[in-house]
């Protein structure tokens, strides 16, 4: 038969399909279809809409765990990234993720391409589902002492490491480095293949929180916000203050004619 008009207020049949999960939109849609209430028929193509962003979402997260396991292939497939190599103050740091096919974890993207609050969440869940998290800082002084490209391969081969697998397959973002077995090299990895996203969240967060407990630390140089990069305050804060013992001495040359230390 029909459907008939819901004895629920319009309201409250608005909530319910406000708050629906995806799984139970299209049932709910089918029993209100023909309730002549416009704030049902409202809620309806509100539903509507947020299953076929869903759906969406959905098929983009699949396609990253599909493009994981084409390009690993069999095996245990590890992927990595890295974050704060253009940063002026704080280590460069760089994670490991082995994931499994399943559970998927929806969401998951470039850490560019999310929210910080997102970032988070997403960094819990992938602790709770990865085979195996690896990760590696590598402090300013080193960074001085051996340069950026050293540094960048020291950091992969410490975060694979970290991960106490032995890799069949290094799946990275960028170009070619050379420092682990099995490497292939990605360019845009982490918005194209799930673990190197995975990689991207958890580097992107570890390090954010290290920058604010360096802040604590070196409240003048406005670390927690700036994360070690060179923001106008922070490069002001530099010229005001000197370098501390967490910059870059090698990077900040144009910011003091002579760079000091604390």
């Amino acid at each position: 038969m029909a459907n008939m008009t819901s004895s629920a207020s319009a309201a409250q049949v608005a909530a319910e399909l406000s708050s629906a999960s995806i799984d139970q939109i299209e049932a709910l849609v089918d029993r209100y279809s023909e309730d002549p209430r416009a704030q049902v028929q409202k809620a309806c193509e509100r539903a509507l809409k947020r299953l076929s962003k869903e759906r969406a979402e959905r098929e983009r997260v699949d396609a990253m765990y599909e493009t994981m396991a084409q390009l690993g292939g069999e095996g245990i497939v590890v992927g990595v990234d890295e974050v704060g190599r253009g940063s002026v103050a704080g280590p460069l740091t760089v994670c490991a993720v082995c994931l499994p096919s399943e559970p998927r974890i929806w969401g998951i993207n470039d850490s560019k391409q999310l929210t910080p609050a997102k970032r988070e969440i997403l960094a819990v869940r992938i602790a709770e589902v990865a085979t195996a998290v690896g990760i590696c800082h590598i402090a300013p002084a080193r960074i001085d002492e051996i340069g950026m490209a050293r540094a960048l391969r020291e950091a992969v081969a410490g975060a694979v490491a970290d991960t106490g697998l032995e890799p069949d397959c290094v799946l990275m973002d960028g170009n070619p480095l050379g420092a682990v077995p099995n490497e292939r090299d990605v360019v845009k990895g982490d918005a194209k293949v799930a673990c190197i996203a995975a990689a991207s969240i958890v580097a992107k967060v570890t390090r954010d929180e290290l920058m604010v407990e360096l802040d604590a630390e070196y409240p003048e140089y406005h670390l927690a916000q700036s994360k070690g990069y060179a923001s106008a305050e922070h490069i002001q804060a530099i010229k005001d203050h000197g370098l501390s013992p967490v910059h870059r001495v090698s990077f900040c040359g144009n910011f003091l004619e002579t760079a000091r230390l604390f």
